[in-house]
C-alpha cells in the first residue's frame, strides 16, 4: 500500500494532473464564495469536460474543484452572513457575530485552518478505512439511518440554549415544513395550496440563504451601520490583525477539531445524511462539550472551528463508501461516481486493488486541494475583510444580488427568490424576538430523512427494527445527549444558590 500511495502522489504531480487541480481549485474557489451554486451542481457541469481524461487527470480536476468549495464557502459565512453553501450554515451562527465585533479576521483564520486540519483528517481516515469499511457500511439498514437523523433533532435541545420549549416550537414548525410537497409514499399532495412548485418542497439552499443571510442584510440595512461593529478608532488592519489568532485557537482546542473532523468523516460515510447534517451535528456536539455553551451563537470560536472541522473532513467520508462499492455518500460523490464510469472505473473490488494507485491519488488531490485553497484565501482575506467595515447602505445592494444569485441558481426558479425573502423575514423576526433559528433549519434538513427511513423500517422490520443494537446504542447517545445539559444546568443553578447562601450568612 505504501508503494501504491507514493505511486499515487508522483502521478499527482505530473504536469497536467497538477495543472487540471489548480484549475479546479480555482473555479472551486469562485464558486464556494459565491452563494448558492454549490459543490454538486459545479460538479455536474464541468463532468462533461473528463470524456477525455485519464483517471488521474478527471479526479485532479473534479476532486481539487468539489472539496475546495467548501472551504471557501465559510468566507462569505463569517463575513457578511450569507452561507456560500448550504454546509457553511453553521459558520454563519458564531463566525458573523465575530465579525461584527471586529474579529473577522480571528474567524477567518480559525475556520480556514480548522478546515485544513479537518482535509488531513478526512484523508487519513479515508486512506485506512477502505479496507475494512464495506462490513461496517453494510450494517446500516433503515433503522440506523432513522436513529441517526433522530440523533440530529436531539441536538435540538443544545442548539436553544436556555430557550428549550421555543427551540421545540421552532423544530416543529420546521417539521411542518418539511411535510411540503408530494407523499413520498402515497404520491398525495400535502401543503401544496395547488401550487406546482410545492410539489417537490421548499428547497433547502433558499430557505437557508434567506434565514441566515437574508435576516443579516435586512438587519443590516436597517442599523445603517457596517458589518463590523467594533470599538471606535478600529481598522480593517486591526480586524484582520486577529488571523494569528485565530490559527493559535484552533491549536489550542485541538481536541475539538479531531472530534468535530470524526463526526464529519462519520457522517459523510452514512449515504443520504449530507453535510448540513454533519456540521449542526459537530456544532451541537461542541456546545454541549464547551465550558462556555452560553456563548454559542454570539461569537464563539469554538463553535466557529467545529463547523470549519467538519467541512472538509465529510467530503472524505463521503468517498468511503463510493470507492468501497459504488454507494454515494451524498450529492457530491454521487456526480464523482459518473465520473468513475465515464473513465472506465468501477467502484469496489478494482479501486482497492488494480487501481489502488488511482485511490490514493484522489486522496493526495483533497489534501492538496485544500491547503492550496486555505493558502490563496489567507492572500484575499485583507481586501475581503474591508468590505466589512463599508457603511451598510452602500454594501446591502451587493449583497442582495448575491442573496438573489443563491437563491436562484438553486433550481432557475424566481420562487425560490420569493421563498428566500419570506425565510428573511422570518429570521429578523427571530434575531428580534430571541427564537432560535437553528432547530428550524436542523428539522426541515432532517424531517424529510427521518419520515422516509421511518417508513421503511416498519415496511421492512414491523416494530423490530427498535430492539437492533445499533439503534439501542444510538437511542443511549439520544438520552446522554438530552439529559446531560439538563444536569449541568440544574448543577450551575445549585451552585449560584450555594454562594448566595453563603454570601447571605457571612452577611
Amino acid at each position: 500500500m505504501l508503494s501504491e500511495a507514493i505511486s499515487g502522489l508522483t502521478q499527482v504531480f505530473q504536469p497536467l494532473p497538477l495543472a487540471l487541480m489548480l484549475l479546479g481549485v480555482a473555479i472551486g474557489f469562485v464558486v464556494g464564495i459565491l452563494p448558492g451554486l454549490g459543490g454538486a451542481v459545479t460538479l455536474a457541469l464541468m463532468l462533461p469536460f473528463t470524456f477525455d481524461m485519464q483517471p488521474v487527470e478527471a479526479f485532479a480536476f473534479l476532486l481539487g474543484m468539489w472539496v475546495v468549495t467548501s472551504t471557501t464557502g465559510d468566507i462569505t459565512s463569517v463575513l457578511f452572513g450569507v452561507p456560500g453553501e448550504a454546509t457553511s450554515a453553521a459558520t454563519v451562527l458564531d463566525g458573523h457575530p465575530m465579525t461584527k465585533r471586529g474579529e473577522g479576521g480571528r474567524a477567518l483564520g480559525a475556520v480556514l485552518f480548522s478546515s485544513a486540519l479537518g482535509a488531513v483528517f478526512g484523508a487519513l481516515v479515508l486512506a485506512l478505512a477502505i479496507p475494512v469499511i464495506r462490513p461496517v457500511v453494510l450494517a446500516f439498514a433503515p433503522p440506523e439511518f432513522f436513529a441517526l437523523t433522530m440523533l440530529g433533532l436531539t441536538f435540538v435541545v443544545a442548539l436553544s440554549g436556555k430557550h428549550l420549549l421555543k427551540g421545540f416550537i421552532m423544530a416543529a414548525f420546521g417539521l411542518l415544513v418539511a411535510l411540503v410537497g408530494l407523499d413520498p409514499q402515497e404520491g398525495t399532495q400535502r401543503y401544496t395550496f395547488e401550487q406546482l412548485y410545492l410539489w417537490d418542497g421548499i428547497g433547502i439552499v433558499p430557505l437557508v440563504v434567506g434565514l441566515f443571510g437574508g435576516a443579516e442584510v435586512l438587519q443590516l440595512m436597517l442599523s445603517k451601520r457596517s458589518i463590523a461593529r467594533a470599538e471606535p478608532g478600529a481598522t480593517p488592519e486591526a480586524s484582520l490583525s486577529g488571523v494569528g489568532q485565530g490559527i493559535r485557537d484552533v491549536l489550542h482546542h485541538w481536541p475539538l477539531v479531531i472530534r468535530s473532523s470524526a463526526i464529519g468523516t462519520g457522517v459523510g460515510i452514512v449515504p443520504g445524511l449530507g453535510g448540513s447534517v454533519a456540521q449542526f451535528m459537530a456544532y451541537g456536539a461542541a456546545q454541549q462539550s464547551s465550558k462556555t455553551p452560553e456563548m454559542f451563537g454570539k461569537g464563539a470560536v469554538e463553535g466557529v472551528i467545529a463547523s470549519g472541522a467538519v467541512n472538509n473532513a465529510k467530503d472524505s467520508g463521503s468517498l468511503i463508501p463510493t470507492i468501497g462499492f459504488g454507494i454515494p455518500g451524498g450529492a457530491g460523490s454521487a456526480v464523482l461516481l459518473s465520473a468513475f464510469l465515464i473513465v472506465g472505473l468501477n467502484p469496489g473490488e478494482e479501486m482497492l486493488t488494480t487501481s489502488l494507485d488511482v485511490t490514493f491519488s484522489m486522496i493526495w488531490v483533497t489534501v492538496l486541494a485544500n491547503f492550496i485553497a486555505v493558502a490563496a484565501a489567507f492572500f484575499v482575506l485583507k481586501p475581503l475583510t474591508k468590505l466589512t467595515f463599508i457603511s451598510g447602505p452602500l454594501l446591502v445592494p451587493f449583497l442582495l444580488l448575491l442573496l438573489a444569485l443563491g437563491a436562484y441558481t438553486a433550481s432557475n426558479s424566481f420562487a425560490d427568490v420569493l421563498v428566500m425573502i419570506v425565510a428573511a423575514i422570518v429570521g429578523v423576526i427571530c434575531i428580534r424576538y430571541d427564537w432560535p433559528r437553528v432547530p428550524f433549519l436542523l428539522a426541515v434538513v432532517l424531517g424529510a430523512l427521518a419520515e422516509r427511513y421511518l417508513f421503511l423500517s416498519y415496511s421492512l422490520f414491523e416494530w423490530d427494527w427498535l430492539t437492533r443494537p445499533i439503534v439501542l446504542a444510538i437511542a443511549a447517545v439520544m438520552v446522554l445527549a438530552i439529559v446531560g445539559p439538563i444536569v449541568r444546568r440544574a448543577r450551575a443553578r445549585s451552585r449560584v444558590r450555594t454562594a448566595e447562601q453563603k454570601s447571605d450568612v457571612s452577611a
